[in-house]
């Protein structure tokens, strides 16, 4: 089946969201993102027909947003999760430690707040305490020497590279963006 001339195919990997972004502009590259790596999980209609989208209501992703066990300064509300992406929305309350992702590349368009996000540079854990008894423990985050300090806020989007140490801090209260993370070969 061919596809309608105004839908984008064949973007893969970060020089493929690059050329993209320079095309149709940051708004039609998040929106061709997310459509894209929604279709990888969507049911099928029908046994010969395309894939269903996925759908969901800002209203239905905020009022979703939940705390993890190990994460309750980091509230998720998922949109899709497979094994090759994610998407979610994601709010911080407080800053957390740095991070980097092997082999996946995200995307973060920030929906509300601001922040200090640190990018590259090198990902400093904190010592480790050795009580009685224990194999030791980590006191404190893991933070970021010598990365590349950017205030982000509503509207703008990031391109984090597969593997690149990144770090939200110094957020003005909260932030929330959405996350579309995606595996890079």
């Amino acid at each position: 089946m061919k596809n309608p001339p105004n839908i984008i195919t064949g973007v893969t990997g970060i020089a493929g969201v690059t050329r993209l972004i320079a095309t149709v502009g940051i708004t039609g590259a998040v929106a061709v993102v997310v459509l894209g790596a929604t279709r990888l999980v969507a049911t099928p209609a029908a046994a010969d027909g395309p894939p269903a989208a996925t759908y969901k209501t800002e209203a239905e992703l905020l009022g979703a947003l939940t705390a993890g066990p190990t994460t309750p300064d980091m509230l998720t509300s998922a949109v899709s999760i497979a094994d090759r992406h994610r998407i979610n929305v994601v709010r911080r309350t407080k800053g957390a430690g740095a991070i980097a992702h092997d082999g996946f590349a995200e995307l973060h368009h920030i929906i509300e707040g601001s922040a200090t996000l640190v990018t590259g540079g090198t990902i400093v854990r904190p010592a480790t305490a050795r009580g009685a008894g224990a194999a030791g423990t980590a006191s404190g985050a893991a933070t970021i020497e010598n990365g590349v300090r950017k205030r982000v806020s509503k509207g703008d989007v990031i391109l984090i590279p597969a593997g690149l140490p990144h770090w939200y801090t110094d957020l003005d209260g909260r932030i929330t963006y959405l996350e579309v993370r995606w595996e890079e070969k």
